[in-house]
This record gives C-alpha cells, sequence and structure tokens, in this order.
C-alpha cells in the first residue's frame, strides 16, 4: 500500500522513512523504522536534546495508581467509580489487541486511516500511540496489575492515523461525525465522551474552522469532547486545533513532582500553556505516564528505553493529560449522567485543586475527581459557534499529507472534492454519514459485523474514489518514495526520547 506523509516546515528537509512493523502478535512487520532525530533542547534541568533525566530500561515513571491518587479518584466516592455504562470514542491510530485491554470493553469503529485499504494493518495501531492512550483509560494488564481510570467504560476506536503518523483534517472531521452519528449505537454505553490527542498544523479561525464546528456538533449532542492543548512548550501560548475551541475541554499536561498531593504540581516543561486564542480549562498527569506497549508498532520499535517491563512504556505529552481526563469524564459520567456537556465542564473546572509555579500564577489549576463529583455548580456558559464553512487548508496550516511528492490541499477531502457549504449542514443534522459511505464517498463497509458488543467492529470497504495524485487506485505496493517531512510532534518525547521529529499529517497527536 502507498506510503503517506506530512509536510513539515521547508528548513526541515525531507528523507525515507521505511514503514515499521505492525502489531507483533497479529501481523507481520514491514520493516523497521528510522529512528527520528531530535530537534532543540526544552528547559534546562536535565533535559537535554535527546533525553530526559537518563531514564533507564525498565523502571520509573508516574503509574497509573499514581495518577489516579493525584486527580482525586482513588479514595472517596470516586474509588469505587469503573466509569461503565460510558461510552468513550477514541480517534487515534488505533489499538492493539494487547492482553492489557480487556476485548470485552473495545470494539472498533470505522478503520478512516491510509492503512484501511491493507487487510494486514486494517484497525491495528502501528504506531503505538493509541494503545497507550486506550491502555490510560480502560487498561487491565494482568502482568503487572496496571488499571486504567475508567476500567469498565466502553472504548470505540476510530482508526485515523497510520505507522508514521499519516492523517489528514477530512479524516477527523469524517471520524468525529460517525461517532456522532453511530453514539447511541449501544444503548447500554452510549458514547458520552471524545477523546482527541491531536491538534492541527493550523490556527484557523475559531468561528469558522470545520474542526471545530464537527467538535462543536458533537458537543451540541451529548458528547463531551476532550483535546490536547500541544506540545509546544511553556512559551506556546496559542492551544492546538481544536482544543481551541471555546467549547471542548482543552488539557495542558502537568508535572506532579513524583508526590501525590497537586499542591507542588507545575505546567509540565513541554506543555502549551494557552492564553493566546483561549486558555487551558486545568492541568491533568501527562509527565511520563506509564501504560501500555504496543509489541512492534513505531514508539516500540523506536525507543526501548521507555519500556518497562515487558509491557508497559513510559510516555509524555498533552496526549495522555487528555486521556486522563476523558477517563474522569467517564467516571463523573457514570455518577451523574443527567450532566450536560456545558455541565460536565463547569464541575470539572469550578472544582479544580490549586497548584503551584507558573501554573498558579496564570490562575489553571489541576482535575479533581471527587470534587467535581460533589461540586453543585451546574450553570452551562455561552460560547461562540462556529459556522463550518472555513476552509480546510486553514486548518491544516503548513502541514498536510503527501503521496507521491503531492500534498492534498485546497477543499478537498482524502476522498475526493469538499465543499464545506455543503458539508456543515448534514454535520450537524449527523446525516453525513450514510452507511459506509460519507459525503457520497465510499470509504467503510454498511454496517457492524459480530453478533455481540463484545466482539463487534464496523465493516470495512475499498475505496472507490482516486487518490488526489491522479493514481487510478488507492493499491500501491511501493513503500519507496512515500516521504514524508511534516509537522512536529513539538516536544512531544517518550520518557527518555523527544518525539519531535515524526509527523502527523495536518498536526501532532499532542
Amino acid at each position: 500500500m502507498p506510503r503517506f506523509a506530512s509536510r513539515r516546515r521547508a528548513a526541515a528537509g525531507r528523507r525515507i522513512v521505511a514503514a515499521v512493523a505492525a502489531a507483533a502478535a497479529v501481523t507481520a512487520g514491514l520493516g523497521a523504522a528510522a529512528g527520528p532525530t531530535t530537534r532543540h533542547q526544552v528547559g534546562d534541568g536535565g533535559w537535554a536534546a535527546g533525553a530526559w533525566l537518563g531514564g533507564s530500561t525498565g523502571s520509573g515513571g508516574t503509574t497509573l495508581a499514581s495518577v489516579r491518587q493525584s486527580i482525586n479518584a482513588s479514595t472517596g466516592a470516586a474509588a469505587s467509580l469503573t466509569g461503565a455504562g460510558v461510552g468513550i470514542a477514541l480517534i487515534d491510530t488505533g489499538v492493539a489487541p494487547v492482553a492489557g485491554l480487556p476485548a470485552s470493553q473495545i470494539v472498533n469503529g470505522p478503520d478512516l486511516s491510509f492503512e484501511s485499504q491493507d487487510p494486514n494493518l486494517r484497525y491495528l495501531d502501528t504506531y503505538g500511540h493509541g494503545t497507550h492512550m486506550a491502555g490510560i483509560i480502560v487498561g487491565n494488564d494482568p502482568s503487572t496489575g496496571t488499571v486504567g481510570i475508567a476500567p469498565k467504560a466502553k472504548l470505540t476506536s476510530i482508526k485515523v492515523g497510520t505507522a508514521n503518523g499519516a492523517v489528514d483534517v477530512s479524516q477527523i472531521i469524517a471520524a468525529i461525525d460517525w461517532v456522532v452519528a453511530h453514539r447511541n449505537d449501544d444503548p447500554a454505553n452510549p458514547i458520552r465522551v471524545i477523546n482527541l490527542s491531536y491538534g492541527t498544523g493550523g490556527t484557523p479561525n475559531s468561528w469558522t474552522d470545520p474542526v471545530q464546528f464537527a467538535v462543536e456538533q458533537a458537543w451540541l449532542k451529548g458528547i463531551v469532547v476532550v483535546a490536547a492543548a500541544g506540545n509546544e512548550g511553556n512559551n506556546d501560548i496559542v492551544v492546538s486545533d481544536p482544543a481551541s475551541d471555546p467549547a471542548v475541554i482543552a488539557v495542558a499536561a502537568s508535572s506532579t513532582k513524583g508526590t501525590a498531593t497537586v499542591t507542588d504540581d507545575d505546567f509540565a516543561s513541554f506543555t502549551t500553556i494557552g492564553g493566546s486564542n483561549r486558555s487551558v480549562d486545568f492541568v491533568a498527569p501527562g509527565e511520563s505516564i506509564v501504560s501500555l506497549a504496543d509489541p512492534g508498532s513505531n514508539v516500540d520499535l523506536s525507543y526501548p528505553s521507555a519500556k518497562v517491563g515487558t509491557t508497559l512504556l513510559r510516555g509524555s505529552g498533552s496526549s495522555q493529560a487528555a486521556a486522563v481526563t476523558s477517563a474522569s469524564v467517564a467516571l463523573v459520567l457514570q455518577a451523574r449522567p443527567t450532566l450536560t456537556p456545558d455541565q460536565v465542564k463547569t464541575v470539572l473546572n469550578t472544582s479544580a485543586s490549586f497548584v503551584s509555579g507558573l501554573a498558579m500564577t496564570r490562575n489553571i489549576r489541576a482535575l479533581n475527581v471527587n470534587a467535581a463529583l460533589a461540586s453543585q455548580n451546574t450553570y452551562a456558559t455561552g460560547w461562540n459557534r462556529s459556522t463550518g464553512n472555513g476552509k480546510l487548508d486553514d486548518a491544516r496550516g503548513s502541514s498536510r499529507v503527501v503521496r507521491d511528492n503531492v500534498p492534498l490541499s485546497g477543499d478537498n477531502s482524502v476522498w475526493g472534492p469538499f465543499s464545506p457549504a455543503a458539508w456543515a449542514p448534514r454535520s450537524a443534522a449527523a446525516t453525513s454519514w450514510s452507511g459506509g459511505t460519507w459525503m457520497g464517498s465510499r470509504i467503510a463497509g454498511d454496517g457492524w459485523t459480530g453478533t455481540s458488543w463484545a466482539s463487534k467492529t464496523w465493516a470495512a470497504a475499498t475505496w472507490t474514489t482516486k487518490p488526489w495524485t491522479g493514481a487510478s487506485t488507492w493499491t500501491d505496493p511501493d513503500w519507496a518514495g512515500h516521504y514524508w517531512s511534516g509537522h512536529y510532534w513539538s516536544g512531544h518525547y517518550w520518557s527518555g526520547h523527544y518525539w519531535s521529529s515524526d509527523g502527523w499529517a495536518t498536526g501532532s497527536w499532542s
């Protein structure tokens, strides 16, 4: 199949990256990935290009048990909550069927990634990012006793990213639309939360941006959207899109300083702190979080020093903070199912704990689940809505998917011409999808396979449109020449190494 990639700012240059192995337990790999290069130093006091505090293999990191204690969910009313009955949509790089992810808690929605056209890669997490997020949310690793924050929530994985992270904003929009249309398919576990550990490459106007319009439609349909603020460092005050949307919950990563109390917590040095286009809502643990490894994935092969034992991996970023928050929202909704998204956001914001340092001076606090459960501040605040009729290129910014050296640009989705003005009303009415077609393009199968919700997967389909390069088919066995040189992970690192040179098409998986 073709190698898709993302184009980085011109100064970064180009190189060929070999395809990484898929999850080794499931499918044969395609070859090892070249290790990413470093970009720059971030902060000081042990922070250096290419290394973070010299972490050693097999030790260290912040356990999920410590995370639960830090967010005040290990005692009191929160201690018995598991997220049962709450559905969470993870729009990411897929999940691997590792032992630490209970099959009964996970279903695969449609695979909208470029890898969906390869049956050996479909639904699988060839990057390793989505599995790490899933572990934080619903993990239950029998070998270590590592348990996610909401282990009984039902996770729906919608894969959009590939082994090198290539994804376009149109795939993100289609994924959000699908979640809205199918949020009530499982009546016992309706989808109430979307986790987006993702940021586009642009800074579009919030009042016209199609990506922000999409997340707002989910919000208006009763789905809490949690989005990562970004990882450009504390000097960056521009929150990533779609966390920049005024409706959604925008989360920055905190450093817990290795203590259970939050009074000494502060912004992690790598996290975007906001304040220009909007402030972040609060911080959640996001530094050196120990969650599930995905054997054979890009991250797993590239960063062996991040491994903790044989099944776990340390990772840092506002991605991890978003996953912690999404799981926490599931706990709150399990206990208080009648809360609207606006009310959930209000109880979380008004009950957050005081912290220290830069976060304290900017009046940003830390997630506190027990306080949110008890909060009676359920008022709803207003926000200005997007029309959705802006340009896709404004969201893509300087970074975009590339195939055969041709970048995707203009008002075109991955699957063909795209009119934001025609799409927006259909998205609002939850009619942009019909079976497996989105805005008239066949991109998935027409329904669920499997006989029970413990075994369902959304059916796959061959894409019937042509690639934007004019090629006759999406099938291409030659990976050579499909380079990426795209948007930085922007300071995102995996416990010991910056993940700062591989790109996510129109942005970064924060």
